[in-house]
C-alpha cells in the first residue's frame, strides 16, 4: 500500500466491506474501521442486531470464504476531488488477545460512540490487504487540485 493511500484510508470514517460465501454469493456492509501498520480492523459493536456476532453474514462469509475487498471513497461535487482505495485481502477473526485489544483501543480512540457501542471482547475482523488499487484525487480534503474550487457541502 502506498503512503497516499493509506492516509486517504486513514481520512475516511465508513468503509464498504464485500465478502462472499462459498458460492461467491456477495455481500457489503458500511462498516466503521481503522487502519494500524497495514492492517485493517473492524469490530463487531453493540448496535442492534438480528444475530449474535457469528451469525451475521460477514462473520461467516469470512469464515467459509476469507477472500474480501474493501472500498474506502471521497465523492463530491468537484468532480476533480473524488477517489478511491480498493483493498483486496485476506480477512479472519483476530484470536490473539493482545491484537484484539489493540483493535479495540484504536477504534475507540477513532470513533467516540465505541466508547459505550463497543464492548471489550468483542469479536475484530482482521483484514490482511494483499492488493490495493487506488484512483482518482487521494489529497487531503483541505487541498484542492489545480483549477478546481473549493466547494462548501
Amino acid at each position: 500500500m502506498e503512503e497516499n493511500e493509506a492516509r486517504f484510508i486513514g481520512r475516511q470514517k465508513v468503509a464498504h466491506l464485500a465478502s462472499a460465501d462459498g458460492t461467491a454469493a456477495p455481500h457489503v456492509v458500511p462498516i466503521c474501521f481503522v487502519l494500524e501498520a497495514g492492517i485493517i480492523y473492524t469490530a463487531i459493536d453493540a448496535k442492534p442486531k438480528r444475530v449474535d456476532a457469528r451469525g451475521l453474514r460477514r462473520v461467516r462469509n469470512i469464515l467459509e470464504n476469507p477472500q474480501v475487498a474493501l472500498v474506502f471513497d471521497r465523492y463530491v461535487e468537484d468532480w476533480g476531488r473524488i477517489g478511491y482505495v480498493m483493498v483486496m485481502g485476506r480477512g479472519t477473526l483476530t484470536e490473539d488477545e493482545n491484537e484484539r485489544l489493540m483493535a479495540e483501543r484504536a477504534l475507540r480512540d477513532k470513533y467516540p460512540q465505541y466508547h459505550e457501542m463497543l464492548p471489550v471482547g468483542c469479536p475484530v475482523i482482521r483484514i490482511t490487504p494483499s492488493r490495493v488499487v487506488s484512483w482518482g484525487n487521494l489529497d487531503p480534503d483541505d487541498k484542492v487540485a489545480p483549477g478546481h474550487t473549493s466547494s462548501s457541502s
